[in-house]
């Protein structure tokens, strides 16, 4: 998988725990206040991105993040003195060559809200996100060291018709998973649909085009036969 470290690096491991797993490092984190609202499919007009050469957050996901580039930690410091919002976003290939600029990221990308954090002494932070909505990107503000983009959201509501169809494709997914893995510890039945759904697709190891395609699906029971295409190549492949 891609190399996270010039821009972030994640204060611990999701992978076989679940969101769920993150209580205990949420515990050691100072809560904000955005850590009472609920979650919203709203978003403000324009936001701050946090562009990655892979996705990081997916909606009904949770990520933490140890903060420590200059412009970053100023966009961390402005969003908990706001409303504690900031947008995750891939870059596209060949970022390298700008990436001390604005290189180009990709159009759909996905806003969380700031549940925790804890300041170092030496400016740098731990944050831990808790996804809101899917974004697409109209353009973007200048003026300030981190990006700010003019975004719309793209709320994934799931029809209650529909929820008997998306149970069915978790059982599928979780079966797929268990033919390329079968000792993989997978959430139990209280993690819903959703969430087991959007966890999958940011712990398995894939390429970032093949995340970001996962992440501009439509919604949740798109996205779960496309993780049922992926998986099933990779036991085709073995």
């Amino acid at each position: 998988m891609t190399r996270i470290d010039s821009i972030a690096r994640p204060v611990c491991t999701l992978a076989g725990a679940w969101a769920l797993a993150l209580f205990g490092l949420v515990c050691t984190l100072e809560p904000t206040v955005a850590q009472a609202q609920p979650a919203t499919a709203s978003l403000p007009a324009t936001i701050p991105i946090f562009p990655l050469p892979d996705v990081t957050l997916f909606p009904h996901s949770t990520q933490p993040f140890h903060i420590f580039e200059p412009r970053y930690r100023a966009m961390v410091t402005d969003a908990l003195a706001g409303d504690s919002i900031i947008g995750m976003v891939a870059l596209r290939p060949g970022y390298e060559a700008n990436y001390e600029g604005r290189p180009p990221v990709y159009d759909v990308g996905c806003a969380g809200i700031i549940v925790a954090s804890e300041r170092l002494p030496d400016g740098r932070y731990n944050i831990v996100v808790r996804a809101l909505t899917k974004f697409r990107i109209d353009g973007e503000d200048p003026g300030r060291a981190y990006r700010l983009a003019r975004v719309r959201a793209m709320p994934e509501p799931i029809e209650e018709v529909d929820r008997p169809l998306l149970a069915r494709r978790r059982r599928q997914v979780e079966e797929a998973v268990r033919a390329v893995a079968p000792g993989a510890r997978l959430p139990p039945r209280e993690v819903s649909d959703e969430e087991v759904i959007d966890g999958l697709s940011l712990m398995l190891p894939i390429d970032p085009p093949e995340r970001q395609g996962l992440l501009e699906a439509d919604g949740p029971l798109e996205r779960a036969l496309e993780l049922i295409r992926l998986l099933g190549r990779t036991t085709r492949a073995e």
